[in-house]
């Protein structure tokens, strides 16, 4: 059963979310630390698939800091291995440097390039993504037929990303709630589908084997993004 909070407590969440994105602002940004992470410690991820997603993080950022320094704002999010890359840069040829380096680094199953070729953000719209996050986040833990922490929700110029290992049921149904939050201007899935028998397995500790990601179906108009195969 997912648990139930109150609305001050979600209120809190993405209070607690803002200011510290904002504490922390830096062109380059580890874990999306400006646009939301894993809502509890509970996680259908294998513990090492965590692990693995952490060391990624932290050394994709320290090698985009080291080849492309201040002039990018790149935030670096891995869920189970796959990479997503948002933010800005200055010239596509620094987008593609940025897909490579994160390419090569160890473990890395395959990355999602969303990086826009455009001047930084300003801080009142990373602050404007960060509650869009804390939205979504407070949304998704109300609803009483998800469970929140399955899902990673990632703000970037009012765009919502949402990972996760989940059904094709969840999926819409956590596009739906992501898309009726004010503000939002797009949602882009970025999922691995399992079956239900596979869900029940996560549920029940045992982890199946995993999947490459899948376009989910139905979400709002697009085309999938290669390699992952996600549905905008």
């Amino acid at each position: 059963m997912t648990p139930r909070f109150t609305r001050p407590l979600v209120t809190a969440i993405a209070a607690a979310t803002l200011a510290g994105a904002l504490a922390g602002c830096a062109p380059l940004i580890v874990g999306g630390a400006a646009v939301g992470t894993v809502l509890m410690a509970t996680d259908r991820r294998s513990s090492g698939a965590q692990v693995d997603d952490e060391a990624i993080e932290l050394r994709s950022a320290a090698r985009l800091r080291e080849a492309l320094g201040e002039s990018a704002h790149i935030n670096v999010t891995s869920y189970n291995r796959q990479v997503l890359l948002t933010g800005e840069v200055p010239t596509a040829a620094a987008r593609q440097q940025a897909e490579q380096i994160v390419g090569r680094v160890d473990n890395v199953k395959g990355v999602v390039n969303e990086l826009g070729v455009m001047g930084n953000t300003t801080l009142g719209q990373r602050s404007s993504d960060v509650l869009i996050t804390g939205k979504v986040r407070a949304s998704l833990v109300d609803a009483q037929d998800l469970q929140a922490n399955a899902f990673k929700v990632v703000t970037e110029r009012s765009v919502v990303y949402l990972l996760g290992r989940v059904t094709q049921r969840e999926a819409d149904r956590a596009t739906g709630i992501a898309r009726s939050v004010n503000g939002v201007q797009k949602v882009v899935r970025i999922f691995e589908l399992v079956s239900p028998e596979e869900l029940r397995q996560l549920q029940a500790g045992t982890q199946p084997p995993a999947a490459a990601p899948q376009p989910a179906g139905g979400a709002a108009g697009g085309t999938p993004l290669p390699p992952a195969g996600a549905a905008r």
